[in-house]
């Protein structure tokens, strides 16, 4: 069985006195798309941000292909390519969308043959940016933000790219679109961790999933088995879930 691209072991984090995740494991294989689903307050934010470097975790370890990066910054974690999309998209006001794009590539420095390739990359995925590429990115639609926020992500190169709260705030439609398109980015090779409180659409979007309550990590299993499980169903769905395929 092939390693891991990113491994988190019993993870212990929280703010200041307030412990919020208590001995988090977690797994994400090369090219697979993880959920983690639970309520509000359940430790889902922590975690990401415990993993992209932004909170420094009391205990445990974050690793990515092997190499450890516990503790090692958000810089040095983003260059070895962890990128964590925020909740809420946090676009910089002022600047175009081109320019909010270029910002996700500023590790990698401005200009490169490599980062223009990138930039027609992503504004052909998303060809309402390439439509908007001028326009101030705060003036977007909501949908057309987190599109915003995703390609802003996927021009620092990830290996691996995390999306806290996909589809908040946003109509059916544009979260089915933002959904079609996630499966395609991550046919090209990017490993995904997505967030969602929607946990149909995380059922539906990934492969595997684990559930965090309380910040503690109380089920784990293929969506599939999630989805069809009486638990999972009443705590989250409140009904039955058929998953396509």
């Amino acid at each position: 069985m092939s390693q891991p691209l990113l491994s988190v072991e019993t993870i212990n984090a929280g703010y200041g006195l307030v412990s919020v995740l208590h001995d988090v494991s977690i797994s994400v294989m090369p090219g697979e798309i993880v959920c983690l689903i639970g309520s509000n307050g359940a430790g889902k934010t922590t975690l990401l941000r415990t993993i992209s470097g932004v909170l420094t975790p009391a205990s445990g370890s974050v690793r990515l292909d092997g190499a450890d990066l516990t503790g090692a910054g958000t810089k040095a974690i983003v260059r070895a390519g962890i990128v964590h999309v925020p909740e809420g998209r946090r676009l910089f006001a002022g600047l175009s969308v081109r320019e909010n794009l270029l910002m996700g590539a500023y590790l990698r420095g401005a200009g490169t043959p490599e980062v223009r390739r990138d930039l027609d990359r992503v504004l052909a995925t998303f060809p309402r940016l390439a439509e908007r590429a001028s326009q101030d990115a705060s003036t977007l639609s909501g949908g057309e933000q987190q599109m915003c926020a995703i390609g802003r992500g996927l021009m620092a190169a990830p290996r691996l790219l995390m999306i806290d709260e996909l589809s908040l705030g946003l109509a059916p439609k544009v979260v089915d679109e933002l959904v079609e398109t996630l499966a395609a980015i991550n046919k090209s090779g990017t490993a995904i961790l997505v967030v969602e409180q929607d946990v149909a659409t995380a059922l539906a979007l990934a492969q595997r999933g684990f559930v965090l309550d309380t910040g503690r990590i109380v089920a784990s299993d293929s969506t599939r088995a999630l989805a069809e499980s009486p638990e999972i169903q009443k705590a989250y769905l409140g009904a039955e879930l058929e998953l396509a395929g």
